[in-house]
């Protein structure tokens, strides 16, 4: 990395936001990752533009991390920078039946905010270990919902320093697909639009969604979530299981037992691990059904 960025960025911001060699399993829920460069938690959408200004000005690449989840960090680590978005970036603001929110803030809490204040829409995202910008990226859903349902509009800043703000017509939601996934651009800040309802039916519905997560996933181990796609006509889960593949291992990581759709790390995994676990997994699979499975994690990293 540049030293003469890092010198910039120490001198425009606090030390506390920045982190030098900062090993990523610690900021991931698989508890894999190698280290970045350096690691900066913004305080707003202004720190935002004038890193992303700086970095350009210095030629060193940028890579967005929310909660960390649905990721694998390989193990040589992330070049360059990487953006960090905290607790300073996950203010929750109540707008009549809407919510704007930070792209730090976690979907639990989102959800919780939205049923103390008597709104529906955000009840399947209770239990996912997510933060609100990653969960748009990839239009993260559970138990038939997702968030394309929620979301009114996104503020976003360019690679340039740019401040933009799309209409929900224009993200082109899909299957854990929208369209930041082929944007150079940073989500900061999204309007939620939900509806009222009775709040005590509302926590019955989150309450029961915990339960049916809790008692079927494997939330004991570190995870990334769900590893794979659903592949049309099929749950991954299920071809998995019928392929006498719960409890394969390689090195740290392994198939959960509890549920075959998730690949654990059962301890000090390394991503390697993880990567030819999940080679093994598509090649039985398909050897025995025909069928696909297509990663639902992003590998991201040095190897």
């Amino acid at each position: 990395m540049n030293k003469d960025f890092v010198r910039a960025c120490e001198r425009v911001f606090d030390a506390a936001q920045l982190f030098i060699d900062a090993p990523l399993r610690f900021h991931t829920t698989f508890r894999i990752g190698g280290p970045a460069d350096l690691l900066f938690y913004p305080k707003n959408t202004e720190e935002v533009q004038k890193i992303i200004c700086m970095a350009k000005e210095y030629g060193e690449p940028i890579t967005l991390l929310g909660n960390g989840s649905n990721i694998l960090v390989r193990d040589g680590g992330i070049r360059g920078l990487v953006i960090r978005f905290g607790k300073k970036m996950a203010d929750v603001t109540l707008d009549g039946a809407d919510l704007i929110v930070g792209a730090g803030a976690l979907l639990r809490d989102v959800a919780a905010f939205a049923q103390q204040n008597s709104l529906s829409g955000m009840e399947f995202a209770c239990g996912i270990p997510g933060s609100i910008g990653g969960a748009i990226f990839m239009n993260a859903g559970a138990y038939d919902d997702e968030m394309k349902s929620v979301v009114a509009s996104v503020r976003t800043v360019s690679r340039d320093g740019v401040e933009r703000l799309y209409a929900a017509t224009e993200l082109d939601f899909g299957y854990r697909h929208s369209i930041f996934q082929s944007r150079d651009e940073v989500i900061c800040e999204t309007r939620l639009h939900l509806r009222e309802a009775d709040r005590d039916m509302i926590l019955e519905r989150m309450t029961d969604l915990n339960h049916r997560r809790e008692s079927k996933q494997p939330l004991s181990y570190p995870s990334a979530g769900s590893t794979f796609k659903r592949p049309p006509g099929y749950f991954a889960g299920t071809l998995i299981e019928q392929t006498g593949l719960k409890g394969l291992t390689v090195g740290g990581a392994q198939v959960s037992q509890k549920h075959a759709g998730f690949i654990i790390n059962i301890g000090n995994a390394s991503a390697s691990d993880v990567q030819r676990l999940i080679a093994a997994v598509q090649k039985r699979v398909y050897a025995k059904h025909a069928v696909e499975l297509f990663p639902e994690l992003r590998v991201i990293g040095e190897p």
